[in-house]
């Protein structure tokens, strides 16, 4: 075919992420991290969040959504491609991402394909999950958690069953664990009041048992400064209560800069370059 001789390069890799106002500098380190991993690849970072590169461009700083960076590789002659979704769940984030995917397989002539999100599959959800609750509480088995997911904020949504599954198996790990929402299944806003009964019956009252507030977030964006530190300073009211500390090097508690998550993001992007043949 004619058109396909325009095709004259190897493999890309785009990065689909949210984006943060905030924490963008978050994204671009860990589009370096994955350049570093993939070497021979070229690899470009799109944002979802309309509002952010908005923002952003506010402050003079450009970004583009996953279409217009697809549409920029394809016409610089990509041969394949793959669209990473760089997603906790595939809620409707990661629905949308398949959509734009076979979207563009309908008119390009080249090989694209997409990954997984971070928590899609249940082993290794599972055996993250777990290593994360025993990373957090370290020697202290008495200290509660109290996970908060972001959440899906439509029931009927692909991808909720992945959010129900996180929450529910780190209660069942642990007794000491407690799981919530901010915008989706179990709101904090709507269950608060059974958070207060469960951690007073936790602690028996006794506030020199510790509470954990544990951000399920990519990146600690808004939603940390604003909606965890909400939720601790109500806890606060009736339990010693804190937010987790970081386990990376960045001082706010994040799971992008995570060892563990981020070969969890590589091997979903291995996969897909050896289903390309290479």
């Amino acid at each position: 075919m004619k058109r396909y001789r325009h095709y004259n390069k190897g493999t890309a890799i785009i990065l689909s992420c949210f984006g943060s106002v905030i924490e963008q500098e978050k994204y671009l380190e860990f589009e370096r991290f994955i350049q570093e991993s993939f070497k021979e690849i070229s690899v470009f970072t799109a944002f979802s969040s309309k509002m952010v590169i908005k923002e952003l461009a506010k402050k003079g700083e450009v970004y583009k959504n996953l279409p217009q960076v697809m549409a920029d590789v394809d016409m610089e002659g990509y041969k394949r491609y793959i669209v990473v979704s760089v997603n906790i769940f595939p809620t409707d984030e990661h629905e949308v991402l398949i959509r734009m995917v076979k979207g563009f397989r309908e008119f390009s002539l080249a090989n694209i394909r997409y990954t997984n999100p971070l928590l899609q599959k249940t082993k290794e959800t599972s055996l993250y999950l777990k290593t994360l609750d025993e990373q957090i509480r370290k020697d202290n088995k008495e200290i509660i958690n109290l996970y908060i997911i972001h959440g899906v904020p439509v029931l009927n949504l692909g991808g909720l069953e992945a959010v129900s599954y996180a929450a529910n198996f780190l209660k069942m790990i642990n007794e000491k664990n407690l799981a919530c929402s901010l915008e989706g299944e179990f709101p904090f806003y709507a269950v608060k009041d059974a958070i207060k009964r469960d951690i007073l019956k936790l602690t028996n009252a006794d506030r020199t048992k510790k509470v954990q507030i544990v951000p399920m977030l990519l990146v600690s964006g808004n939603h940390y400064d604003k909606d965890m530190k909400e939720i601790c300073d109500e806890v606060n009211q009736y339990a010693d209560a804190s937010i987790v500390k970081s386990i990376t090097k960045d001082e706010k508690f994040n799971l992008i800069e995570q060892e563990n998550v981020r070969k969890m993001f590589y091997d979903n992007i291995a996969v897909e370059i050896k289903k390309l043949g290479l």
